[in-house]
């Protein structure tokens, strides 16, 4: 377990710990960390088949070099916020090493994302803005949210644009009229919320919201061991829940 002293770190360590099927061998954190049986990222990385991973984009795309320079072992990431020099780290470790890599691993938010995606390519961009919502407690320190991100991509690829082109993160002051086919964030942060996001499609005469609430974080808990256990038979490659669930032709 990577980041194991964050809050996500254990509520997934707790639950390997009631898994009679599943062994938790090693846990680590920062580099200065220490006690609380955490070892150092190399003696976890020689114990272990496979690496769940809750810490930081920097961290993660450390990690997935370190792994990737041993030949494993495979690694599931759960971090968010990265740049694209990460991003390309660990599409570089992905050629040596099985890499599941996602912005949220519930079920229903990678259903979500299948409906986002359907939806954006029935509804036509001159008609229907599109505005993602998300809203996290108050210790998360990136936003958008990497689930807002893989929703916004969704609702991008379901009308052939590019995200990059047309993502708006954020509105203040004399901004004038929306563009048209422009896809909007807006990120809400405070106290314990777990995790909520809402896709609007709104038009002048009617508005189509897709939503999920999470209540709890083990069911991001269970779907990245869901994500373990798939990526420990795997072959050199990344991939993502889509794949872990069946989603995916390539999967």
């Amino acid at each position: 377990m990577a980041g194991a002293l964050g809050r996500m770190g254990r509520t997934v360590a707790d639950m390997v710990g009631a898994d009679p099927d599943l062994t938790l061998v090693a846990r680590f954190d920062r580099p200065d960390a220490a006690g609380d049986g955490l070892v150092s990222q190399a003696e976890a990385l020689a114990a272990c088949d496979v690496v769940v991973d809750f810490s930081t984009a920097a961290a993660s795309a450390d990690l997935a070099a370190a792994a990737a320079a041993r030949g494993g072992p495979a690694l599931v990431i759960g971090s968010t916020g990265f740049r694209d020099a990460q991003l390309a780290a660990i599409a570089r470790a992905a050629q040596k090493v099985a890499i599941v890599s996602a912005g949220n691993f519930a079920l229903g938010v990678n259903v979500l994302l299948g409906l986002v995606r359907q939806a954006a390519a029935t509804l036509p961009a001159d008609s229907f803005d599109i505005e993602v919502l998300e809203a996290h407690h108050a210790r998360k320190i990136d936003a958008p949210s990497g689930t807002a991100l893989m929703l916004g991509e969704a609702a991008a690829e379901g009308r052939g644009a590019d995200l990059q082109k047309v993502a708006k993160r954020g509105r203040d002051g004399i901004t004038g009229a929306r563009p048209r086919g422009e896809i909007g964030f807006a990120a809400i942060r405070g106290g314990g919320l777990v995790g909520e996001h809402a896709v609007i499609f709104a038009g002048e005469e009617e508005i189509l919201t897709l939503a999920h609430s999470a209540r709890d974080r083990g069911l991001f808990a269970r779907g990245a061991l869901a994500a373990a256990r798939w990526a420990s038979k795997q072959p050199p490659g990344q991939y993502d829940m889509q794949d872990v669930l069946g989603f995916s032709k390539k999967a």
